[in-house]
């Protein structure tokens, strides 16, 4: 059992990134083997939108054509049993590094029929962690949630599966008097660091071992 994990946050040791690393600690404890890769150490671009990858017959169909650091990533993708993308949100959305993955690796698997299928060559587990300074009721308010089913319903088009888990009013900050952002309570903040955040924690764990004990879709 192979799980690899996307890192979308340009921090390697905060909050997305401490959730993947606990999902990866749970699949990792149910014997799998597992890989943690940070988007933005890579060099890549977003969707150039050259549809070699749509081209009948074409070298590249249902691949993408673009040779950077991501041709690697996208070969070993289709080799795991289990992917898990995390991503913090900004300006109601996944990261930029992360919008532009997603583009690369899921537009040539899909085909423009009705409905939508995959050119993926099976199916896999896939999950999405979403990290967010917000709370859970101004989430509903900015319609984030429309945001993550579009994503959620995309995975489960493109390789068979698409699990959510949601962290919100997480810390931003290690010291919040340093910064303008007088929207915020610190206390509350760390209080919810210290509560509520190991609780997120324990279901990325369990998602990663869930994910490594699963049988094939």
């Amino acid at each position: 059992m192979k799980i690899i994990a996307f890192n979308g946050s340009p921090r390697k040791e905060w909050n997305t990134a401490t959730l993947l690393k606990k999902a990866l600690e749970g699949a990792s404890s149910q014997g799998a083997q597992t890989e943690l890769i940070h988007l933005y150490d890579l060099k890549y671009k977003g969707c150039i939108s050259c549809f070699a990858c749509k081209k009948k017959e074409g070298v590249s169909y249902g691949k993408c054509a673009v040779k950077d650091a991501l041709k690697p990533i996208f070969e070993k993708v289709e080799t795991v049993d289990a992917v898990i993308f995390g991503s913090p949100v900004y300006l109601g959305t996944i990261t930029g590094a992360m919008q532009s993955f997603m583009e690369r690796l899921v537009f040539p698997y899909i085909i423009y029929s009705d409905p939508p299928a995959s050119l993926f060559p099976k199916k896999i587990h896939t999950g999405f962690i979403y990290t967010m300074g917000v709370s859970e009721q101004a989430m509903d308010q900015f319609g984030y949630q429309q945001r993550f089913a579009n994503i959620e319903r995309l995975l489960k088009i493109i390789f068979g599966s698409g699990d959510t888990l949601l962290s919100f009013d997480t810390l931003q900050f290690e010291d919040y008097s340093k910064v303008v952002a007088p929207r915020f309570d610190p206390v509350q903040k760390l209080k919810r660091r210290k509560e509520i955040f190991p609780k997120d924690c324990q279901k990325a764990f369990e998602m990663g071992a869930r994910f490594a004990t699963k049988e094939k879709i």
